[in-house]
């Protein structure tokens, strides 16, 4: 099991960007939230199976049709199991 906090630079909001990574993430089983920045990008945080993990950060590199995204970040950190569901933020 991985957790990863993505962050996705570029035309990455205003777009569908939350919704379509909700139902991209909620396919895969992952469990987390995403939410838009303040500064223009988009953050994710979300735990799940490697394989499925890694599907979604190649997902964040595209985005949506509409998007354009530019940079994607990703960070790894310990899994601890407490996400449940997949939650569009908006704090």
């Amino acid at each position: 099991m991985t957790r990863v906090h993505i962050y996705v630079s570029g035309k990455v909001q205003g777009v569908f960007f939350r919704a379509e990574a909700q139902r991209t993430a909620m396919n895969l089983k992952l469990t987390g939230w995403v939410r838009n920045m303040e500064d223009g990008r988009v953050e994710v945080l979300l735990e799940g199976e490697d394989t499925d993990v890694d599907k979604m950060i190649a997902w964040c590199k595209t985005g949506p049709p509409a998007a354009h995204v530019d940079h994607v970040e990703f960070i790894e950190e310990p899994h601890t199991g407490n996400l449940r569901g997949f939650n569009i933020s908006c704090s």
